[in-house]
């Protein structure tokens, strides 16, 4: 079910599940949020690997559109998780992205309602994201109750590290 939030003189913002016709639209939002992290050149997904992992036969994330007056603004993808000690699944939110130019119009607190929303309809106990330590949406996270943990570390294991690591008692 689409969620509208929006001032009254504000233009309209919709949310909505994207569908596999939007592969194209979320890669380019991809690629603005890797450009705003000055890592564009990482990128390499493509528009085909998303319809095949978003609506191929075993899906592995969820994905939302936001529109503003009915163009794309922004998006979120998320996908499931699993807490141990809450005995629940959760939420990841793997990336949110909302064009400068929609940012003052309520894109993003519609898109972050959206997922907790489905969230709560699912029994789900958490919804999870990263921030860059340099990314002024800190704050926004922080006012509409995201809390930092300061005391949890994210670690990654990627490219030959994890190639070299697999290969051992094989």
């Amino acid at each position: 079910m689409p969620t509208s939030a929006a001032p009254p003189s504000a233009p309209a913002v919709t949310v909505r599940s994207a569908v596999e016709q939007d592969a194209d639209v979320i890669l380019g939002f991809v690629r603005d949020l890797a450009e705003f992290e000055k890592e564009l050149h990482s990128v390499k997904a493509t528009a085909e690997d998303f319809r095949r992992d978003g609506w191929g036969p075993d899906p592995v994330f969820q994905a939302l559109i936001a529109e503003v007056d009915g163009e794309p603004a922004g998006f979120a993808l998320t996908f499931r998780t699993y807490s141990t000690w809450e005995g629940r699944h959760g939420i990841f939110v793997e990336d949110l992205y909302v064009k400068p130019e929609a940012r003052r119009y309520g894109v993003g607190r519609a898109l972050l309602t959206e997922i907790a929303r489905r969230a709560v309809a699912a029994g789900c106990r958490r919804v999870d994201l990263n921030v860059l330590n340099w990314n002024p949406a800190r704050d926004f996270y922080s006012r509409i109750g995201l809390t930092h943990m300061e005391e949890w570390l994210p670690y990654r294991l990627t490219g030959a590290a994890l190639a070299d690591l697999a290969a051992q008692g094989a």
